[in-house]
């Protein structure tokens, strides 16, 4: 595949969503529009199930460049996984087992797919895991990767110093973390790497250990942070149960959108969508004249939904997000489950899988979330019993449909 060195798009690979390009943009510019084919890595380490859409942004880049002509990577990080990135984390990751692991990948590469095309025809993308490499290490290999870097050089890292200045202890296994990152590089020899701005640290070790073992440059490009620009948290907090999912069902995945902040809005289209820069602009001038959020939050959700399913599905999804929330009716798509007569709502709604525990039940309760849409009486006991079928609204989009026997 030929290289493509249109000047526009090379533009706006090193400026959307893009904080900063080390050593410069300069450079990685000249090397661009100089059509040398490049290999280009984006990583991410399976430490849950689900990607999510503050994922898609180094995913989308990732295409733009293997549409240019560029070779690309999706690495899969199933070996950093099990010891845990300590970036942006006031305490030590809690290390996962193989099989939590391997559970996570489980449907990774289909949720990837429907950002990069992924094969091996028409320059597709290719996909590793770094376990095949980093599991093959002895004692020996590690000393000499450690030995390219200092103490001193580890300490500086942010959440090492906040650590340190509130007597947390910080683990010897942590400053193993960038090591394995960084040596991810060499193993795949690549030129530029992408991922967000928290893992600055992480990428420029590998920088550091290209130019050691091939005497080579290595470009970093750290992205923008989905975050709120209100509150300077991250907008896909599963704390919060608002992650957007790329695998996530229409329906819901409209929803998730529209009940997110409205600060959210441009962040989202710029970062997560593929709307162009100009017509991003025209929608923040909206905004700014008066236009009402929730007009263009609609608009927003047909485009994320349109990118992982269809615009047909995205029309469907606005339909039925007005027939239930806007009209009072409900979903076309409810959830259902079997129950005896006298079961707890709380275990069905575990069951269905609509909350994750009794707890997050019992907050919704006390949040006044939870219904009965047959007599439109709201659920005032957390240990609330079914004693007869009906449709359940639990939360601000949920509805389960508990069937009697």
């Amino acid at each position: 595949m030929k290289i493509n060195t249109d000047p526009n798009k090379i533009e706006e690979l090193l400026n959307r969503s893009v904080v900063n390009v080390l050593p410069s943009r300069d450079d990685l510019r000249k090397v661009l529009l100089g059509g040398k084919k490049l290999r280009i890595y984006v990583g991410a380490d399976a430490t849950g199930s689900k990607l999510h859409i503050g994922h898609s942004t180094n995913f989308m880049i990732l295409e733009k460049f293997r549409q240019l002509g560029h070779e690309v990577i999706v690495l899969f990080g199933d070996f950093t996984a099990k010891i845990g990135d300590p970036t942006d984390k006031g305490t030590a990751r809690k290390p996962l087992t193989d099989s939590e692991v391997r559970k996570n990948l489980k449907t990774w590469k289909r949720q990837v797919s429907k950002i990069v095309k992924i094969g091996h025809f028409n320059n597709g993308a290719r996909i590793v895991r770094n376990s095949k490499w980093l599991s093959k290490m002895n004692f020996s290999d590690v000393v000499k990767l450690a030995s390219n870097f200092t103490v001193q050089q580890m300490i500086e890292r942010d959440m090492f110093q906040k650590r340190l200045e509130e007597k947390k202890p910080i683990f010897l296994h942590e400053f193993f973390y960038p090591l394995m990152q960084g040596h991810d590089s060499v193993v795949l020899d690549v030129d530029v790497e992408i991922g967000g701005n928290d893992q600055t640290f992480n990428m420029m070790a590998g920088r550091t250990l290209q130019k050691i073992a091939r005497n080579k440059e290595k470009f970093v490009m750290p992205t923008t942070l989905l975050i709120n620009p209100k509150t300077g948290k991250k907008l896909m907090n599963k704390s919060e149960g608002n992650v957007v999912g790329l695998d996530d069902e229409s329906n819901d995945m409209f929803g998730k959108i529209m009940s997110l902040p409205d600060e959210a809005i441009l962040p989202i289209f710029t970062d997560c969508t593929y709307l162009p820069i100009d017509e991003i602009e025209k929608i923040k001038k909206e905004l700014e004249g008066g236009v009402n959020p929730r007009d263009v939050k609609v608009r927003l959700a047909k485009e994320i939904v349109a990118i992982y399913h269809s615009k047909e599905e995205a029309d469907k999804a606005e339909q039925n997000f007005v027939k239930t929330f806007k009209d009072g009716g409900l979903p076309e798509k409810i959830d259902e489950v079997m129950a005896t007569n006298g079961e707890a709502l709380s275990e069905l709604s575990v069951k269905a899988g609509l909350v994750k525990s009794k707890g997050e039940f019992r907050r919704l309760v006390l949040e006044n979330a939870v219904s009965n849409q047959e007599t439109g009486d709201k659920i005032t006991d957390p240990n609330h019993k079914v004693i007869s079928t009906a449709i359940f609204k639990i939360g601000k989009r949920r509805f389960l449909k508990v069937v009697i026997k």
